[in-house]
C-alpha cells in the first residue's frame, strides 16, 4: 500500500477524527464546528479523498490567533479548520512511527513515551557529571522562520513518497487569515496545527545529529535546546560554532539577545530552575520563580472576591489547576514554596467567604457553625470589611482552617505535592 493510501485509509481517518473530537477546540475558517465534524466527514469524505488522490485538494488557510507571552511579546498560533485538523492528524499518525526510528534519544518534545520530566532528569544527570557550563540557544520565532524547502527535503529523504510530500507542502503553503485579510505563508509552519510538532522535530533532528557528531551533550524539547560543557572556554567555542552552523545549514535565525552562556543556577529551562543542594552537593531542580509567580497569578484570578460564584464551583476550578501544575513539577524540590502558596491560597479564600457572608448576622452564624464560641463570633462579626486584617489576625484563621477547606473539597498544594513526590521517588 502506498503511504498516502495508508494515511487516507478509513481506519486511520476514523482514529484521527476521534482524536480531534476528543481534543475539542474552536473551529477554523472552514466554518465546520467540532460537533459537526462526524456528520460533515461522513457526507463529504469520498469527495475529499478523491481530490487528495488527484492532487486537486486545497487546504483552507489557518486562522491566526495571537497569544500574549508572560515576559512580553506575542505568540502567533495558527488554528486549522477541523477537517484539515483531521487530515493533519491522520498524516501525523502514519509518519510519526517512521520518523521515530530516526530521532535520537536527546529529543524529548512531542514524542510518544517522552516528557519534559525526562528531559530535566537527563539534564541533571549531565550537570552532576561535571558539565556545569550551559550554552542556551534561543531560536528566533522558530515556527515562523522554518525554511519550507529545506524542511521538505528532510521529509522527502525519509518517506520518499511524492504524493504525501505534495499534501504536506500544501499545508505549509495554505496561508493564514488575519481577521478578514489573507496572508501567504512562504516561510514557517503554523504553530498550533496537528502536524506542526512532528515537522518541528524533523527540522531540528538535523541539529541533534550534528551535535551528536561533535560529541556534545545536549537536551532538546521542541525548539528549546541546551548544550552542556565542562568549561567556559568550551562554552564560548560551542556557542559561536553551533549558531553559525544553524544559520548556514538549517537557515534558521538564532536570537543573539536571548541566547547565552550561563551556569545552571542562572538557567530557566521548561519552567524549571536549578540549584546545588548544599547537603548532598548535587544539582537539583525546582520550579523557577517565574513559573511560581505565574501559578500564583492563576490562583489569584480564580479567587477574585468580586466574582459571584459558589465556593463549591470555585474549588472545582481551583483543583485541576493545582493538580496540573504540581504534576508537572512534582519531581522538584518545592515543599517550602507549596507551604507558602497553600497559606496564601487559604487567605484569599477566607476573604472570599467573609465577603460572601456580607451581613454581621450571617458572619456570626458562619463562625459559630465553624466552632467559634458565640460571644467571640458576635464580636468578630461586627469588625467590618478590613478583609486582609480580618482573615489574618482574628479567629477567622482557625474557623476557616485548612481542615474545613479540605472538607469542602479543596486540594492542598503541600499535601498533593508530598503525595506525588512520594509516588515518584518510591
Amino acid at each position: 500500500m502506498r503511504l498516502l493510501e495508508e494515511i487516507l485509509s478509513d481506519s486511520n481517518i476514523a482514529l484521527a477524527q476521534r482524536r480531534v473530537i476528543s481534543n475539542g477546540g474552536s473551529g477554523g475558517v472552514d466554518g465546520v464546528r467540532i460537533a459537526e465534524l462526524s456528520f460533515y466527514m461522513s457526507s463529504n469524505w469520498s469527495d475529499i479523498k478523491a481530490s487528495i488522490l488527484s492532487r486537486s485538494y486545497r487546504p483552507c488557510p489557518v486562522l491566526r490567533v495571537e497569544i500574549p507571552k508572560v515576559q512580553g511579546g506575542i505568540r502567533k498560533l495558527g488554528i486549522p479548520g477541523v477537517v484539515d485538523r483531521t487530515l493533519q492528524q491522520a498524516i501525523s499518525q502514519i509518519l510519526s512511527p517512521i520518523f521515530e526510528e530516526c530521532f535520537l534519544p536527546c529529543s524529548y518534545g512531542f514524542r510518544p513515551g517522552r516528557s519534559c520530566e525526562q528531559a530535566i532528569v537527563q539534564l541533571l544527570s549531565y550537570l552532576n557529571d561535571g558539565y556545569e557550563w550551559i550554552v542556551d540557544i534561543d531560536l528566533e520565532k522558530f515556527f515562523d522562520n522554518v525554511p519550507q524547502d529545506r524542511l521538505m527535503s528532510f521529509i522527502g529523504r525519509t518517506i520518499q513518497d511524492p504524493d504525501t510530500e505534495s499534501l504536506i507542502r500544501k499545508y505549509l503553503k495554505a496561508g493564514v487569515m488575519v481577521g478578514s485579510r489573507y496572508e501567504p505563508t512562504e516561510m514557517g509552519t503554523p504553530q498550533g496545527g496537528n502536524l506542526s510538532p512532528l515537522l518541528s522535530n524533523v527540522m531540528l533532528h538535523e541539529l541533534d545529529v550534528e551535535l551528536q557528531r561533535r560529541g556534545l551533550r545536549h537536551v532538546r524539547y521542541a525548539d528549546d535546546c541546551v548544550i552542556v560543557v565542562s568549561s567556559e572556554a568550551s562554552a564560548k567555542r560551542v556557542m559561536h560554532s553551533v549558531t553559525s552552523w544553524i544559520a548556514q545549514k538549517l537557515g534558521l535565525k538564532v536570537n543573539t539577545e536571548k541566547s547565552r552562556i550561563c551556569r545552571p543556577n542562572g538557567l530557566k529551562y521548561l519552567g524549571f530552575g536549578f540549584y546545588k543542594n548544599p547537603t548532598i552537593k548535587r544539582w537539583a531542580s525546582r520550579p523557577h520563580e517565574l513559573s511560581v509567580s505565574k501559578f500564583k497569578r492563576k490562583l489569584k484570578r480564580l479567587c477574585k472576591r468580586n466574582w459571584s460564584i459558589s465556593m463549591a464551583n470555585r474549588i472545582s476550578l481551583l483543583n485541576p489547576v493545582i493538580r496540573g501544575w504540581i504534576n508537572y513539577f512534582s519531581l522538584s524540590d518545592m515543599k517550602t514554596k507549596m507551604a507558602k502558596v497553600d497559606e496564601h491560597l487559604r487567605t484569599m479564600l477566607r476573604v472570599v467567604i467573609w465577603k460572601q457572608w456580607k451581613s454581621p448576622k450571617k458572619r456570626a452564624w458562619g463562625l459559630r457553625k465553624l466552632g467559634v464560641c458565640g460571644e467571640l463570633a458576635q464580636r468578630t462579626s461586627v469588625c467590618g470589611d478590613r478583609y486582609q486584617w480580618m482573615v489574618t489576625k482574628t479567629c477567622i484563621v482557625r474557623a476557616i482552617s485548612k481542615e474545613s477547606l479540605t472538607r469542602k473539597g479543596l486540594v492542598s498544594c503541600l499535601d498533593y505535592y508530598q503525595y506525588r513526590y512520594a509516588l515518584k521517588t518510591n
